[in-house]
């Protein structure tokens, strides 16, 4: 599917502005939908949704379903009469980073009044109509991890797979069933914290659709080892006799990381999935759509072939490539989905001729980053080289800031020498035309004005902020995720220079069914000068 003519902005939700530790689904997540109407910009996209642990990265979820608890709005939530607002006053210190060991413990013990609020009947009969319908619609998968999230915080937060009770840790029908009665309220308050999350998110992307605003969304390839994925349904994944992962995902060495990364996630049982139709990955897909309107598959290579190491390698060094179910999964996604998938494959990192072959047969945009485009060798990111069918980002949330790229003076470019670092940008400052002094801007502007579908910017780029405003550095499980916007930030960005881009480049939203607005008064001014070059005496009405 070819994605529409647009512009789009990277924020996780996480990182916006507000007084609660962390960003939510409040006020703050309207006023940049607000925001992105002003400036243009037609696409927010969004990092996975699902809830975290561990390093708190959003690509190493407890569940492929489930969304975020920490994204639930307490502010919103003092309006359905679930929180006291004198209880907001112990929020965490409204820092420009999310500390998120603080910000769990405080909301999830608001989220513990809140559920005891519901029980005693604070909120209105529909609202617990509307949870009660949630809980039966989303059962397929919300039994399972509602079962999963309640017993892994009554083993003190252990992984399932060093859960004592070896039947529950095998997820036998017994134990289950012998868990979910014992753990009964506490299954039941995960239901209700899904049920928040759906209910604000859905009314936030109401809110961007009547603003002509979409949400490209994100799916890991890969799910985390510790998830309810992998405990629910180990017969799709390569795992021993203990729910030990025989072969880790990861990727070879690269741009990013000189011992490649090790993520550690089970890989897939792709013949046990084929067997079933693909049916947990279709639904996984269905699932995801039904929150947002686009959505980027992570490392879209491993449907060729994977990266796999063996248990017991502490880098990705020693791998080896495996090949993916490939065409055959795709079939069955067109099947459920139809032949316009709307999909973007990030194909970044090392690609093969089979890797370009699957995502042009089944008509996916692939991905473009300019961060990456100055090299030797890096012609393939270089706007003039684009196809139209393809996402030009200026950069990702794995990426520096464009600042802190083009300034290298962070530990992050120790690895380079400084020889290479002035050949990118020198190389940069002549692709553009210009001296390097508005990086941000100029490679903003680059991306807007080529030909790819779609460009996407970075909020921090807009900001034009250094190093330290990065979202993650590959490879480093700690510290990362947690930069945040400020409301002042936010209040004095430049929208006004973005919209002007966007309308410049033919990138402004326009609603279904609708042809962009002419400008009569410039198609007029043209033809006058082209009447008056041709030599004709002909005036324009």
């Amino acid at each position: 599917m070819a994605f529409p003519r647009l512009a789009g902005m990277i924020l996780h939700p996480t990182s916006l502005p507000g007084g609660q530790g962390i960003g939510d689904l409040g006020d703050a997540a309207y006023a940049f939908v607000d925001f992105l109407e002003k400036a243009g910009i037609g696409i927010w996209q969004v990092l996975p949704l699902g809830p975290t642990s561990g390093a708190d990265s959003p690509y190493q979820s407890l569940s492929s379903f489930a969304g975020n608890p920490l994204l639930i709005s307490l502010e919103r939530l003092t309006a359905e009469r679930l929180v006291d607002p004198a209880d907001l006053e112990s929020a965490p210190e409204n820092a420009d980073r999310v500390d998120f060991a603080a910000v769990a413990a405080y909301k999830d013990r608001l989220l513990h009044k809140a559920m005891e609020s519901f029980e005693d009947g604070c909120s209105s009969v529909q609202f617990a109509k509307d949870f009660e319908r949630f809980a039966e619609e989303e059962r397929e998968w919300l039994d399972d991890f509602a079962l999963f999230a309640a017993a892994k915080t009554f083993f003190n937060g252990q992984p399932w797979f060093e859960w004592k009770d070896i039947d529950l840790r095998l997820h036998r029908p017994e134990a289950s069933r012998k868990y979910a009665k014992l753990l009964a309220g506490d299954v039941r308050r995960e239901k209700f914290l899904q049920f928040l999350f759906f209910r604000q998110w859905r009314e936030l992307r109401s809110y961007a659709a009547a603003r002509n605003i979409r949400f490209l969304g994100d799916v890991p390839i890969y799910c985390a080892h510790d998830s309810a994925d992998v405990w629910a349904a180990p017969e799709n994944f390569q795992l021993d006799e203990n729910g030990g992962a025989e072969l880790m995902a990861g990727v070879p060495p690269d741009y990013f990381a000189a011992t490649g990364q090790l993520w550690g996630n089970p890989l897939y049982n792709w013949k046990a999935l084929e067997e079933t139709g693909y049916s947990w990955w279709l639904s996984r897909i269905d699932a995801t759509l039904s929150l947002v309107d686009m959505l980027r598959i992570d490392h879209f290579r491993g449907f060729e072939a994977f990266w796999a190491v063996p248990k017991g390698e502490t880098t990705a060094i020693n791998g080896k490539w495996i090949k993916g179910p490939g065409q055959k999964f795709f079939d069955a996604l067109k099947k459920k989905l139809g032949d316009n998938l709307p999909i973007l494959a990030e194909d970044l990192g090392v690609i093969t001729p089979g890797v370009d072959k699957l995502r042009l047969d089944n008509g996916l945009p692939g991905m473009k980053v300019l961060h990456f485009a100055f090299g030797v060798g890096a012609e393939a990111y270089l706007p003039h080289t684009y196809e139209p069918n393809c996402v030009c980002y200026v950069a990702t949330h794995d990426n520096d800031t464009t600042r802190g790229w083009y300034d290298a003076d962070s530990g992050d470019y120790a690895h380079m020498s400084k020889e290479v670092i002035e050949f990118e940008r020198d190389r940069a400052r002549r692709y553009l035309g210009r001296d390097g002094s508005s990086m941000p801007w100029d490679l903003m502007r680059l991306a807007l004005g080529s030909v790819a579908d779609t460009a996407v910017l970075l909020m921090q780029d807009v900001l034009n902020l250094p190093n330290s405003a990065r979202m993650n550095r590959p490879g480093l499980g700690e510290g990362q995720w947690g930069w945040r916007l400020t409301s002042e930030q936010l209040a004095d960005a430049s929208w006004g220079g973005i919209r002007d881009m966007v309308e410049l480049y033919g990138r402004l939203p326009v609603k279904p069914g609708k042809e962009p607005a002419e400008d009569v008064e410039a198609v007029e001014e043209f033809e006058e000068i082209g009447a008056r070059a041709n030599g004709d005496d002909i005036a324009v009405q």
